[in-house]
């Protein structure tokens, strides 16, 4: 249904749901390791889910936190919070007790679904001693006194007998999720949304990428983060599409899936591809499945477009920009642009979206898709968004006469040599050009000359090594002089958070010391 507002065809997810199963019921909706799941069969838990939270006293408004990875009881839960009318509060599976206690405290969430035991972390341990009380439901794991299974928790539908008049009408205005920031400039901070910016935003998203019914769509960003989520579950549901959902990021799991589920749909974050590529295995996997890639970060390097269309065999890569206070989206290039285009920006705004640059380079977007705010903070949202609507991303690009955009870096992130900004993205994307580079971050480390100068962290390409002199030489003939990196480590990764991108404030520290 190309081109109708996801908030006028739908409404809510609730609605979305409802259509889903109407176009797809008998299609398979979901596959998580041996549980397959049609859109039917996972409504219908969804709908448990949401009688079983109305029978525990969730109301419309109440916020429900989620802390768990990439399963299927994920997507229930999430279907569940939004039929019983209830506002999203995901936590990022890589945050510790003092961490997630903010997110829950701040947000003021009534019930927290978690697992015990993925990648042997003892989430409901990291939450003692931290002023936390709030009644726990376990999605997975062994079930400590005082908590309820999911089972358990399901069984409460039943009892508590709840049924369609039980369960509030939810419209495109109602707050649908409250998305707490990575944190790493500070605290974690609150990003509302609603149900219609998110749909119409993602409705825009799935048709210009392509996305269809029958796709299979290897979730591999985090359902915590606004792409795993919204770009993720969302978009599957709005399409037919099927969802694979991935736990944990690594190549040879991923390279297994690809085949075993015969995966037509891999997005994610450049590192996710860099470090396929890198991949041993890679020669020998089976990858004829693949069709569609959609990625963004600050930067994406014209080198990884090209790789991946010729090593990794993707018809369509597609290019995008977007921030968790735009609902996740703000510019994406077009099914029609040139492969230059694609490789070289970031694409236009969305429709009904407009994007500026202010006079120091800085990205402002405005429409429908800036957020409502940062939850109980209106000074922070008073800095992020101002009197005009625009919100300040932070960001810094360039953007051509049609209105592409170019993202040369987060503004945090640039320094100063001698007098001369430097922009880490642009000297990482000519390093890339290194036949034995695989990935490469650079960050500004203080010099008592220059005031600061580059250090470049560098992962070698499978097979291959490099001596850091020769790097910096490499680079001399390739780059004006003080963009070149004064030091060169090579180690064997580099830092991810849990959505893939680089933790350059590790990198920084580890420089620095």
């Amino acid at each position: 249904m190309p081109g109708v507002r996801g908030d006028l065809e739908w409404g809510s997810v609730p609605g979305l749901v409802r259509s889903a199963v109407e176009r797809f019921g008998d299609r398979e909706g979901i596959v998580d390791g041996d549980t397959r799941l049609t859109f039917a069969q996972l409504a219908d838990m969804g709908r448990r889910a949401a009688e079983a939270l109305a029978a525990s006293g969730i109301g419309k408004g109440d916020r429900v936190a989620i802390w768990a990875p990439n399963i299927h009881e994920w997507v229930a839960t999430l279907i569940g919070i939004h039929t019983a009318g209830g506002v999203l509060v995901p936590i990022n599976t890589r945050f510790k007790g003092p961490e997630a206690a903010h997110v829950l405290g701040t947000s003021g969430a009534r019930l927290l679904f978690t697992v015990q035991g993925f990648l042997d972390t003892d989430y409901v341990g990291m939450l003692k001693g931290e002023g936390v009380d709030i009644h726990t439901v376990l999605l997975r794991g062994d079930v400590p006194e005082g908590m309820t299974s999911w089972a358990g928790f399901l069984d409460r539908a039943r009892e508590g007998g709840a049924g369609d008049t039980s369960l509030p009408t939810v419209g495109p205005d109602d707050l649908s999720d409250i998305l707490f920031t990575s944190g790493t400039t500070g605290k974690p901070k609150g990003v509302m949304s609603t149900h219609g910016q998110t749909l119409r935003a993602f409705a825009d998203w799935s048709d210009v990428i392509g996305l269809r019914e029958g796709d299979r769509y290897l979730i591999v960003n985090p359902f915590f983060h606004a792409f795993g989520y919204k770009a993720g579950i969302l978009a599957c549901l709005m399409r037919g599409a099927t969802m694979v959902p991935h736990a944990v990021f690594d190549p040879k799991s991923v390279l297994a899936r690809i085949p075993e589920e015969r995966i037509s749909m891999l997005p994610g974050p450049p590192a996710l591809y860099q470090s396929i590529l890198n991949d041993p295995d890679l020669a020998t996997a089976d990858i004829s499945s693949l069709r569609l890639a959609v990625t963004g970060a600050a930067v994406i390097p014209v080198e990884l477009i090209h790789r991946m269309q010729k090593e990794l065999g993707f018809e369509t890569v597609v290019t995008g920009y977007g921030l968790t206070e735009c609902t996740g989206v703000a510019t994406m290039c077009r099914h029609d642009d040139d492969p230059e285009t694609i490789a070289t920006t970031s694409g236009r705004a969305i429709p009904d979206v407009e994007v500026k640059l202010a006079d120091d380079g800085e990205i402002l977007v405005r429409g429908y898709n800036v957020m409502q705010g940062y939850f109980d903070d209106p000074e922070q949202t008073a800095e992020a968004i101002d009197a005009d609507g625009w919100l300040h991303t932070g960001d810094v690009g360039e953007m051509d006469e049609r209105g592409y955009v170019r993202i040369t870096d987060r503004k945090k992130d640039m320094y100063i040599v001698g007098g001369f900004n430097a922009y880490p993205a642009e000297i990482e994307n000519v390093m890339l050009g290194h036949d034995a580079i695989a990935q490469v971050a650079v960050v500004g480390v203080p010099d008592e000359r220059l005031g600061e100068v580059g250090m470049a962290f560098v992962v070698c390409r499978s097979g291959q090594t490099v001596d850091p002199d020769e790097v910096i030489a490499w680079c001399r003939d390739r780059m004006a002089n003080y963009k070149v990196p004064r030091r060169v480590e090579v180690v064997d990764a580099l830092p991810l958070n849990a959505s893939g991108k680089v933790r350059k404030y590790e990198l920084r520290d580890r420089a620095r010391a």
